[in-house]
């Protein structure tokens, strides 16, 4: 099955330009050909098309879907974005293959990148959340101080500070899930969160964890997170 995406299609049963674009011209979809789509909003829209137009490729819903989510609770990836982007364009995209239910970039003391194309970075959600038939997909925030993060849940700060104080009781992340609570875990640059960054983040009763004995990639602690948090919760 493909996953076309129409954010209007419950009032305007037409795909925009480029999803109809792909489902006339490249994939060769025509009049009577049955499709599903998604508003991204949790719902699909199984229907029939009726008027294969490569600009606004026209339906006829014939019923519409509200699929179960795919995990409990809510995993939220807060992510340092890396100097070289295609490593964090990586990341968000197996974040949210992996079932990420928001993901927010994170400006911090360390950090190497300080600016993001988002328009580029929400299509590759869109892109990746079709790839993986999601219904819904996930929240995008832009690049946010830690110091203006509004978080509730259990929040998590994966740190590689040796022999900082007040760790004494970092653990393994997946031994500090709870099923069906919010999750959100937040991973620092290639330069890690710096000590002010963590005290802060300790004052505020963000838990350290840990998420393995190896030395891991900003990228790859993130999905690595991502994975723990969303297979905690199936």
């Amino acid at each position: 099955m493909y996953l076309f995406y129409a954010p209007d299609i419950a009032t305007t049963p037409v795909l925009p330009e480029e999803e109809s674009n792909h489902c006339v011209q490249v994939l060769r979809r025509t009049a009577g050909d049955a499709i599903c789509v998604t508003d991204g909003q949790g719902q699909l829209y199984h229907g029939v098309i009726t008027n294969p137009h490569r600009k606004h490729c026209e339906l006829r819903i014939e019923r519409i879907e509200t699929p179960e989510a795919l995990h409990a609770g809510w995993v939220h990836v807060v992510l340092a974005p890396t100097k070289n982007i295609d490593r964090t364009e990586w990341a968000i995209e197996k974040c949210v293959e992996m079932g990420a239910d928001e993901i927010t970039l994170l400006l911090c003391d360390h950090s190497e990148r300080k600016t993001v194309n988002m328009d580029r970075l929400q299509k590759i959600v869109i892109s990746a959340a079709k790839q993986s038939l999601k219904a819904r997909f996930p929240i995008l925030h832009p690049l946010t101080k830690m110091t203006d993060l509004s978080l509730d849940g259990d929040t998590f700060i994966a740190h590689c500070i040796e022999g900082y104080k007040a760790t004494d009781d970092k653990r393994a992340l997946k031994d500090k899930i709870v099923r069906g609570h919010k999750t959100t875990v937040l991973i620092g640059p290639e330069g890690d969160f710096s000590p002010q960054e963590v005290g802060w983040a300790l004052q505020h009763g963000w838990q350290p964890v840990s998420l393995g004995a190896a030395r891991l990639r900003t990228e790859t602690a993130a999905i690595v997170a991502c994975h723990t948090a969303v297979l905690m919760n199936e």
